[in-house]
């Protein structure tokens, strides 16, 4: 059970997807601009990676074991099959969210934070239940991310900031500062 625990607290805070891996910005930049919108695509993020990480686990303990050379290319079709369909889910129960979300959900097909747990999952050799640690930890640091940009990004809404810092240059400092915040965590964590 502590592996467990330890599994998921690294992948949300330690080893956060998208502030120390860096993977999954598009969403991180593009998409962070309100918080509601926001925590939306971080749970469409996270019950995309926890689909993954099952259909993951079950390919490789039952399929791949007698063909690991097709290991990418089922990743690959499994995360595109499950964002369709998160896709056509969003479109039905919410078409305003559908709307906000615009070009990034299907973005999430292409989002190499999605198939990096594929990949991760299986070189580390996680069980079913340390792969859906280490899904629901990857998306709740995903959503993390997403929340803090966006809620730093509204902030500064409302600040005098230069027009030479505005924009992108912006977002990318907070970026940045984010990023360095989090890599912190990793000396926090590894002095106890």
């Amino acid at each position: 059970m502590e592996n467990v625990v330890w599994i998921f607290v690294s992948a949300m805070v330690v080893n956060n997807f998208t502030l120390f891996y860096f993977l999954g910005l598009c969403p991180f930049m593009g998409v962070s601009a309100r918080v509601s919108t926001a925590l939306r695509m971080g749970a469409a993020d996270i019950f995309v990676l926890v689909v993954t990480s099952v259909c993951t686990w079950i390919l490789n303990t039952f399929v791949l074991a007698y063909a690991p050379y097709l290991r990418l290319i089922s990743f690959i079709v499994v995360i595109a099959s499950v964002v369709q369909i998160v896709e056509m889910v969003i479109k039905k129960v919410s078409p305003r969210l559908f709307r906000e979300l615009g070009m990034f959900l299907p973005l999430i097909t292409t989002n190499c934070a999605i198939l990096y747990l594929a990949i991760f999952q299986t070189n580390r050799g996680y069980g079913f239940f340390e792969g859906l640690a280490f899904a629901v930890g990857a998306g709740a640091g995903l959503t993390l991310a997403l929340v803090l940009m966006a809620s730093i990004r509204q902030e500064t809404e409302f600040s005098s900031i230069p027009a030479v810092a505005r924009g992108a240059a912006l977002v990318f400092i907070i970026a940045g500062a984010l990023s360095l915040a989090f890599m912190g965590f990793a000396g926090l964590l590894s002095a106890t």
